[in-house]
């Protein structure tokens, strides 16, 4: 495929500026300006660059280049992932959530993950480290708050790194939203990446501050699969076919 028509869709440009950023080069982590690049591509993204109809079934696309068929947000009645791409260095995808959802506290680990909330408004308490035992079973530690409030649309791409940044965070939908999500690189059990739960303890005398101790992946946490609608992405692997 040319490369105008490669870059012809905001979220073609944001898979060829990820897979320059961290496949390219994986031996570290990105620069201030690569952040910078990723963030402002991520800024002018809308629900329906990625194949979402935010105001429901019935409504125009804006664009021809944007896909005709759409996933209502509607239809969501329970959190809902759509997965974008995935390949060893970073993921692309979205999270849609109903009014009232919650995703529990969870880490990433060894993660640079950049996130735009593409509509709605939700509740984020997000925390990093400050000192953590991982000599047992189960990891607990001190963590001190990085956000605790509310987002809404339209706001800033937000960015954590893997000791900064708040890499310890929960939602909770206060209308219906959605994020688009950039790992690098992806969760991954078997090359010990695996996602984390948490519960937390205020510690009355120190605001601000909270205990952290690992838990077992909560019972009432369902995540839905939902297919991408979104225009087609074309990766280097569909280059070299």
């Amino acid at each position: 495929m040319a490369m105008e028509d490669r870059t012809r869709t905001k979220v073609q440009m944001l898979y060829d500026a990820c897979n320059e950023v961290f496949s390219s080069h994986k031996e570290r982590l990105p620069t201030f300006q690569q952040i910078h690049w990723l963030k402002t591509l991520m800024a002018s993204m809308e629900a329906v660059d990625v194949g979402i109809d935010k105001f429901g079934p019935g409504s125009p696309p804006s664009s021809p280049d944007w896909p005709k068929e759409q996933m209502s947000s509607l239809e969501v009645s329970k959190i809902t992932y759509i997965h974008v791409h995935e390949c060893d260095d970073f993921s692309i995808g979205v999270f849609c959530f109903p009014a009232g959802a919650t995703f529990p506290l969870h880490d990433h680990p060894g993660m640079t993950v950049l996130s735009k909330l593409l509509y709605g408004s939700m509740y984020v308490k997000a925390y990093d480290w400050v000192k953590v035992d991982e000599s047992n079973a189960r990891t607990i530690g001190l963590a001190g708050t990085v956000k605790d409030g509310v987002m809404r649309s339209p706001c800033e791409t937000s960015v954590l790194f893997p000791r900064s940044g708040g890499n310890i965070h929960c939602f909770t939908a206060l209308t219906p939203c959605a994020i688009l999500d950039v790992l690098s690189p992806p969760y991954s059990e078997e090359l010990g990446r695996p996602s984390t739960y948490f519960l937390e303890f205020p510690i009355p005398s120190l605001p601000g501050y909270v205990v952290l101790e690992e838990r077992d992946l909560p019972e009432d946490l369902e995540v839905a699969g939902a297919p991408y609608l979104g225009p087609p992405v074309v990766t280097v692997e569909d280059d070299l076919c």
